[in-house]
């Protein structure tokens, strides 16, 4: 089984998504929309970013 994106409606009337590994890690959060069509537009946009992004190493950049 492949992860999944959940859908979650917060408290305030508003919608965010988080995507969870197939052990129930949650591996990331989104901010949140206040539109369900801008949740699934946002998956959709992770999806296909996701596949062709390339690794940008940060981690020795200078604060």
């Amino acid at each position: 089984m492949a992860g999944k994106f959940e859908i979650l409606r917060d408290g305030d009337e508003t919608y965010r998504f988080r995507l969870t590994a197939e052990d129930g890690t949650v591996v990331a959060v989104s901010p949140k929309f206040h539109h369900l069509k801008a949740v699934v537009a946002g998956i959709n946009a992770v999806r296909e970013n996701a596949a062709t992004g390339i690794i940008v190493d940060q981690s020795r950049t200078a604060a």
